[in-house]
């Protein structure tokens, strides 16, 4: 779902979705873009990995449904970073779930019992393809220039690869 550029609006439009940024009008509407989809799969991911942790079981319980109830708590904490650098630099962002499974790349999981040992690969493969979508956007913005939204994304490729290192870890126990 890649634009190319910014849809047409009358001058009050432009005006109130403009942003404190000095980017240009394309910049904007290709990284928000960017940042919507970026929001829809850590909605998703963050989802998928509280039904991971309200379901878990096993002789692992208590240290997998820690692990993923901490992972949630900072996939959550991303998400109103990720609206806010969108509203910031004068973009738009998901307003219902709808919106959501509209723009996320991440697949959703409605399976009814899934083994920890699944649960870990599932989680740690979603992480992965996170991570390849910031760095992707990480290259869009160092593009146009948007170095604070480089910067922000920078930290959350830090935080995803910390909770794919512990995915991996974990699930080799076995």
């Amino acid at each position: 779902m890649k634009a190319t550029k910014p849809p047409k609006t009358d001058s009050h439009d432009l005006r109130k979705l403009q942003g404190s940024s000095d980017l240009e009008d394309t910049a904007v509407f290709e990284i928000s873009q960017e940042l919507r989809q970026l929001l829809a799969d850590v909605f998703v991911l963050y989802m998928k990995t509280k039904n991971f942790h309200w379901h878990m079981s096993g002789r692992h319980f208590r240290d997998y449904h820690l692990l993923l109830d901490e992972q949630a708590e900072q996939l959550f904490g991303m998400t109103d970073e990720i609206a806010e650098r969108t509203r910031k630099i004068g973009g738009t962002t998901l307003r219902s779930i709808g919106d959501i499974a509209r723009n996320q790349r991440l697949q959703d999981n409605d399976e009814w019992s899934v083994p920890p040992t699944d649960i870990l690969t599932v989680l740690l493969d979603d992480n992965r393809q996170l991570t390849r979508s910031l760095r992707l956007a990480h290259e869009l913005c160092d593009q146009h220039g948007d170095v604070a939204t480089a910067s922000l994304i920078e930290n959350w490729i830090d935080q995803t690869e910390r909770r794919s290192w512990f995915l991996s870890e974990t699930s080799r126990d076995g």
